[in-house]
């Protein structure tokens, strides 16, 4: 069986594509990063350097594939609208419209619970839930333009399933845990409120889990969303102080009222953009939001239509996270 995996370079891309091999599929891969594309390759894939917002490179990836798995795109709390845009909305666009060309099966594609943010405390949200007027980012905003993309696709015949994951976490993470630490690295970690926010969290392999599952779905699976979380909500001070322990770090804790966070970021945002919007703002007002406020995910769709079940626990992952760690620190 063919499939192609966009943003294989990515950190849930090259958990996807190990477990893609393991289990017998012949794997096309795209990426940015090609130092990650030769590894893949030697792993027995067959590497595409593509860019999503160039079409041609998307039909001459998605031809005679049996499967698409869309993992690609820009995923970052901080940017320009261009960059969002190009990558995840007319990125989106190209995916689904090769598809199309070129007889996919079926097109899984990888969106955010973030589309659901409102900077208010909401809890067992499900997948009908009210989606924001104003959308709490440029990523947020170009993600939900990409699940319409999607949905208008699976009206005009191409299968889809999307998929709305929720804090992912684990070996390769290019996103989560680089970003903890450098605010780690000053030696305390802000907690806004006390970290009594309430939060979903997803380890790695759960998600491929639920990617898997997502090719031998029913068919009336297709045109819909599902939520992906472990199912095992916690604060962010717990979260955070298992991961600290299970990292070996010595961190501190320091409780700051969201109010102060969202006005630090307010200003750190206001810098970087008479900078030119470099570097990146050491805080966002999206980042406080997300650690302020609660926001758990009910996955009962997701267990029910594509009997996922989120095998590994966020304890186990979080050990599974530091092994793989100290190897490759």
């Amino acid at each position: 069986m063919r499939v192609l995996v966009t943003g294989a370079t990515g950190g849930l891309g090259q958990n996807l594509v190990s477990r893609l091999l393991v289990e017998g599929f012949e794997v096309t891969t795209t990426g940015r990063n090609t130092e990650i594309g030769s590894r893949l390759s030697s792993l027995g894939t067959k590497f595409i350097k593509g860019d999503l917002e160039n079409s041609k490179d998307m039909v001459s990836a998605c031809m005679g594939q049996d499967y698409v798995f869309h993992c690609g795109g820009f995923s970052s709390p901080w940017g320009t609208w261009q960059q969002f845009e190009g990558s995840n909305v007319m990125g989106t666009l190209n995916v689904a419209q090769a598809c199309k060309a070129g007889g996919v099966k079926r097109l899984i594609h990888v969106s955010t619970s973030g589309v659901y943010f409102d900077f208010t405390s909401r809890r067992d949200i499900k997948e009908a839930a009210r989606l924001p007027n104003r959308p709490a980012s440029y990523y947020t905003k170009s993600k939900k333009m990409a699940e319409d993309i999607i949905d208008e696709a699976n009206k005009n015949g191409l299968f889809t399933i999307t998929l709305r994951p929720r804090g992912i976490f684990g070996p390769h993470d290019t996103a989560l845990f680089p970003r903890l630490m450098t605010v780690a690295n000053h030696g305390w970690i802000p907690l806004f409120n006390g970290g009594s926010a309430v939060v979903d969290l997803t380890y790695v392999e759960n998600v491929v889990d639920a990617l898997l599952a997502s090719i031998t779905a029913p068919d009336h699976c297709c045109g819909k969303k599902y939520n992906i979380t472990n199912g095992n909500p916690v604060t962010v001070k717990e979260f955070l102080g298992n991961v600290f322990e299970a990292t070996k770090l010595k961190v501190k804790f320091k409780s700051i009222p969201y109010s102060v966070g969202l006005a630090y970021a307010t200003v750190s945002e206001n810098i970087s953009r008479v900078r030119g919007g470099y570097p990146e703002p050491k805080l966002t007002k999206y980042a406080v939001g997300l650690l302020s406020k609660d926001q758990t995910l009910d996955i009962s769709a997701a267990k029910n239509s594509l009997r996922y079940n989120p095998r590994i626990s966020l304890s186990d992952g979080l050990k599974l996270f530091a092994n793989w760690r100290s190897v490759h620190d």
